[in-house]
């Protein structure tokens, strides 16, 4: 058995996490998901900023968590959660790193969502 590696952000890749100070609504099959004005900004690399929401702030009976899991090196092991009443294209439609590694520890009680597996994530500054 191998060991997963361990990365640490620095200027080859560089993770920047920001306050969002916006106020972030998810939405699928006219439910709300999420609901926040706690929202995180991560910026990954060259990936698009991903916005995280306190898990607080989201309807966790609207969610069913799902056995998918991936692995991060610069995050650690990732979770997914489903939101049923989005049917088939909201499968996995959330991810959340529920120990990440220290370098990224503001995400641990976020989650995050596909933007082409909800209907919409809409941002109001």
């Amino acid at each position: 058995m191998s060991e997963k590696p361990v990365r640490i952000p620095g200027p080859d890749h560089p993770i920047t996490i920001e306050e969002k100070h916006a106020h972030v609504t998810v939405s699928v099959a006219g439910k709300t998901i999420a609901d926040t004005h706690e929202a995180l900004a991560l910026k990954e690399a060259s990936y698009p900023v991903v916005i995280y929401v306190p898990r607080k702030d989201i309807d966790m009976s609207l969610l069913e968590r799902t056995s998918h899991e991936t692995y991060c090196p610069y995050k650690g092991e990732c979770s997914y959660y489903s939101i049923p009443v989005g049917g088939e294209r909201s499968v996995n439609a959330i991810w959340t790193y529920e120990n990440p590694y220290p370098s990224v520890s503001q995400i641990k009680e976020y989650m995050a969502f596909y933007p082409d597996r909800v209907d919409s994530i809409d941002i109001v500054t």
